[in-house]
């Protein structure tokens, strides 16, 4: 780990400990009640997927803030114990103990496996093979000790009253010549374990997870609920927006308990089993497009094999399951695509320009000085909305510093006009609008 990544964990650190530092209590509050509720919320962490910090390790943060008064004693330490049997920390051994319980007695190898698919294993230093099989072996009872959890099978009375969807990875295509590996981010209806859609990606990240959702509503409708994980691509303040904007509920699963989204893994089970195959991924290897191939096979298969057959849970075919509950599904808006617009604040400067993404468009005179919202889409989509004050300003246009050069502008107005004549006449300074021009 570099000098700048140790930075910016420890700024993080410091962040979750400032206003303790220097507290002090406030009628009958106690440090140890703030802590432990610190140690309920969620926390973007620097390079790691978990989301919570424990209070153990926030009350270690705080005392070595307090003793050496540096930022650096909140640096990420190296093990100074390399070579000798490595201690699991609390946080760790409880992630290791609801895996073991949630799939049984799979092998620890595929455990471990699942786990790091998953993101439950820290990032920095995790626990080796061998340390995982000792602690297991020496701490077998605490599988017993472990509160039962009073979890019982649900399902959503109508279709689209609750979505599932999570991230499953993939196999590696060649892409361009090189190994990429490709992640399956799915939708499922709760109701009728129809596919919403379900569509293989290049990555995992918000951008990905917004082309499906779109794809999703643009097909079956808005939901009532989504049910997602805590992967960054899910705790994003754009997404939240989305879903607030559209009427969702946006629900996100308690750490480290993917019972919730069994229906989703169920479908993951399925997949693995039935359309992935060592032969089908020989045979793409050798095309000129994999993905998009990949993609169109298994759109096919997910329809002839998965919508359309009967469902063990339900005895009925997901799609027509759907159908039967469609006079409950609310459907897209005509503008859907503008509600996946990102937004961002920006002040229009004296010239009448904004800056966004490295590009300068034009504002209306009425708003020079004032700080407006824009809304816009990704590269593929160079639309750029303005609004103020409730109002839309219409779609700006890109600055072309050419046809500037030959615009005027009106003193006691906000025209522009069009320089037509081909002499360029030099004016000195203050005197560009005392006098009428004439213009041929």
């Amino acid at each position: 780990m570099d000098e700048k990544q140790k930075k910016e964990i420890a700024v993080f650190r410091y962040s979750v400990i400032s206003d303790l530092v220097y507290w002090r209590p406030v009628g009958l509050q106690r440090l140890s009640d703030v802590i432990h509720r610190k140690a309920d919320q969620q926390w973007n962490i620097p390079y790691s997927d978990r989301c919570t910090v424990s209070a153990s390790t926030i009350k270690r943060w705080l005392n070595a803030y307090l003793i050496n008064k540096d930022i650096k004693s909140l640096y990420p330490q190296s093990r100074a114990d390399n070579g000798s049997a490595r201690v699991i920390d609390d946080e760790t051994a409880a992630v290791l103990i609801q895996t073991r319980k949630q799939y049984g007695d799979i092998p620890i190898t595929e455990m471990i496996y699942i786990m790091d698919q998953k993101g439950l294993l820290p990032l920095v230093e995790p626990p080796s093979l061998s340390t995982i099989y000792r602690f297991f072996k020496n701490h077998g009872d605490l599988l017993n000790k472990v509160p039962k959890t009073d979890r019982r099978r649900f399902e959503a009375e109508f279709p689209n009253d609750i979505w599932q969807s999570d991230v499953m990875h993939g196999p590696k295509l060649k892409i361009e010549g090189k190994l990429r590996k490709t992640y399956l981010i799915a939708l499922i209806d709760d109701h009728s374990r129809l596919i919403l859609n379900a569509t293989f990606y290049l990555k995992e990240n918000l951008d990905c997870f917004l082309a499906a959702l779109k794809v999703a509503i643009m097909r079956r409708g808005i939901p009532r609920k989504i049910y997602v994980d805590n992967g960054a691509a899910f705790r994003s303040n754009h997404l939240a927006y989305i879903a607030a904007a559209l009427q969702i509920n946006l629900i996100h699963a308690k750490p480290y308990s993917p019972q919730g989204k069994g229906k989703i893994e169920r479908f993951f089970r399925t997949v693995r089993g039935s359309f992935l195959s060592e032969q089908l991924i020989l045979e793409l290897l050798e095309t000129n497009h994999p993905l998009m191939e990949f993609n169109e096979r298994f759109s096919v298969w997910l329809m002839d094999r998965y919508q359309l057959k009967k469902h063990s849970s339900t005895s009925e075919a997901p799609l027509e399951r759907f159908k039967n509950g469609i006079e409950m599904v609310r459907p897209a808006p005509d503008d859907l695509q503008s509600y996946f617009r990102k937004a961002a604040m920006r002040t229009v400067t004296k010239d009448r320009v904004v800056h966004l993404d490295g590009k300068l468009y034009e504002a209306p005179v009425d708003l020079i000085g004032e700080r407006i919202e824009l809304l816009y889409h990704n590269d593929t989509n160079p639309d750029v909305e303005a609004r103020f004050d409730g109002k839309s300003y219409g779609i700006l246009k890109l600055v072309d510093p050419g046809v500037n050069v030959k615009i005027k502008r009106a003193k006691y107005n906000a025209e522009i006009i069009l320089e037509t004549t081909k002499n360029h006449v030099n004016l000195e300074p203050g005197k560009l609008f005392n006098k009428k021009r004439r213009t041929s």
